[in-house]
């Protein structure tokens, strides 16, 4: 069994592993989420393997449903659901880091080996992929933010290498309620691990 959360916007649905962080798809419909979400099981067995994790997932289940909002539609899931305000154990907390690092490392390695040129989309948008590392890494510093970390915008590889170590430290412990930061520990990691894997697939299928 996979456990599944719903986040419903107006016109599209996110599907998101619970237990899986950043293994989150949408579509237009509940079912049609569920059935992307499990398209995706052997793009995000990569990064589990990379992780040293066993990914063997079961049928999806919905446990949980949550509102969305037009920022659902755009293409993000945005709402932070009640389960990511109960505690964090230390072994969760030093999987989802694991998680974390391996979408790290899986993306900047696609990207330095993807062409500057990437392909258009059937509309003819699409960011190139100097320009997707850059809003990615930038994204990302934001994230930090919402869970305490903060860093003044990057002069080089070594100061998102930094900012990355930092973050990666402060979510490898348990976390207990109250809240303190923007953002659970969590959903923060769910989040920062979508963005990167979902801009990794692109690049992907871009290239």
């Amino acid at each position: 069994m996979t456990r599944v959360y719903l986040e419903s916007g107006p016109k599209k649905v996110f599907a998101c592993a619970i237990d899986w962080p950043g293994w989150c798809r949408i579509a237009a419909g509940e079912e049609a989420a569920l059935d992307r979400l499990m398209e995706y099981v052997p793009r995000y067995r990569v990064v589990a393997a990379r992780a040293g994790l066993d990914f063997s997932p079961g049928d999806p289940v919905v446990t949980g449903r949550v509102p969305g909002s037009q920022t659902t539609d755009f293409g993000v899931p945005y709402t932070v659901p009640d389960l990511d305000l109960a505690p964090v154990p230390a072994d969760e907390a030093e999987r989802g880091v694991a998680l974390m690092r391996a979408a790290w490392a899986l993306f900047d390695e696609t990207a330095g080996g993807s062409p500057e040129e990437l392909r258009k989309g059937p509309r003819g948008g699409g960011r190139d992929l100097a320009k997707m590392v850059a809003h990615v890494e930038e994204a990302e510093r934001a994230y930090a933010r919402k869970l305490g970390v903060r860093h003044r915008p990057y002069r080089s590889r070594a100061d998102r290498d930094a900012m990355r170590e930092e973050l990666a430290e402060a979510l490898s412990h348990p976390w207990e309620p109250p809240l303190t930061t923007g953002w659970p520990p969590r959903y923060g990691v769910r989040r920062i691990i979508w963005h990167v894997v979902d801009h990794l697939w692109e690049i992907e299928d871009r290239t």
